[in-house]
């Protein structure tokens, strides 16, 4: 009898549940890539296809009651898994009335308050100070939450980033910062440009502890973010994970991708974490071809719903032009 992979280790809904999302996720960016296509969207557009897993995987240990999530303006699988719809996402990307900030902030900036989903945000680095902001709300009123903070390999050179991490452990704030390094800073490499090519290593300079996760495992990634979870809760002590993922597509729909060779691209799919964690499931006994085909469709469907709510949605009145604003 063939050794079990996960099976021992984990319950099936729980698998079933982390591998739906990654589908859910590949197939509403899937459907927004092609919408974008027929320029139904504007503007930027950033897709997390290839880096289910990071957010997938770290999510999972949250009870979003109490946590908080924020991240970069790669936004839409964070959204989802926190428990936006994916209509108010299409429909958001497509500037619709109907979307989650009223179609006014687009693909780069899901908010989902009700699902202490934080946003999406555009700035690069902006959010970090943000979410240290969050975490430090939560200890100063007693809670018992966390902040996961997201953000790219790019991001992690600018100021912002010493500054929160700085903060998080003078004031031992419950946070997890995650860097998702999928490797290229927009079309460069990150090892170009970072002196240190180990980026978890940076938690050092701040006495934070660090890891280097394989972000194309989902259960690696989950397990990783557990233990970080706890130990931000229990004692106070932020850490520094760094995701190594990488994204099949483009930094965003205007990148052809020249940069890197069609091996490197085929040598990555061959590790892309939606087959990974079906492949563990059908070795275990837990799932079935068959049952994969049943989830694949109704994510399809999904997808293919958001679309259709986002086209027949009332664009946004001109007089919201002057809602939710200061002055």
């Amino acid at each position: 009898m063939a050794e079990k992979r996960i099976a021992d280790k984990y319950d099936r809904d729980f698998l079933l549940k982390l591998l739906e999302e990654m589908v859910i996720i590949r197939r509403v960016e899937e459907k927004a890539a092609q919408m974008y296509g027929l320029q139904k969207i504007g503007g930027f557009l950033h897709l997390y296809i290839g880096q289910e897993a990071v957010a997938v995987g770290s999510m999972a240990a949250l009870d979003l009651k109490k946590d908080y999530v924020m991240t970069t303006y790669r936004d839409h699988a964070h959204a989802l898994v926190a428990g936006m719809s994916a209509d108010a996402l299409m429909a958001e990307m497509y500037g619709k009335a109907t979307g989650c900030a009223k179609g006014k902030g687009g693909s780069m900036h899901m908010f989902d308050a009700e699902n202490h989903m934080l946003g999406g945000h555009g700035i690069v680095g902006s959010h970090m100070p943000l979410a240290t902001g969050v975490a430090f709300k939560i200890k100063y009123l007693e809670e018992d939450g966390v902040v996961l903070c997201y953000f790219g390999d790019g991001a992690i050179h600018q100021g912002a980033f010493h500054e929160a991490l700085n903060l998080a452990k003078v004031w031992e704030l419950p946070i997890v910062y995650i860097v998702e390094n999928n490797q290229y800073g927009m079309g460069t490499d990150f090892r170009r440009i970072s002196a240190v090519h180990d980026l978890y290593k940076k938690g050092c300079s701040y006495d934070i502890p660090g890891a280097l996760v394989n972000g194309m495992d989902v259960l690696e990634m989950y397990e990783a973010t557990k233990e970080a979870v706890a130990r931000a809760k229990e004692e106070g002590i932020p850490t520094l994970l760094e995701a190594r993922t990488y994204r099949y597509r483009g930094h965003s729909m205007s990148d052809p991708g020249k940069y890197r060779t069609r091996e490197e691209l085929d040598e990555y799919r061959k590790q892309d974490p939606i087959l990974f964690l079906k492949s563990d499931m059908i070795h275990d006994g837990l799932l079935t071809e068959e049952e994969y085909q049943e989830i694949d469709k109704k994510a399809k469907k999904i997808a293919d719903d958001s679309a259709e709510f986002a086209e027949n949605s009332p664009d946004p009145e001109p007089e919201a032009l002057y809602e939710d604003i200061y002055v």
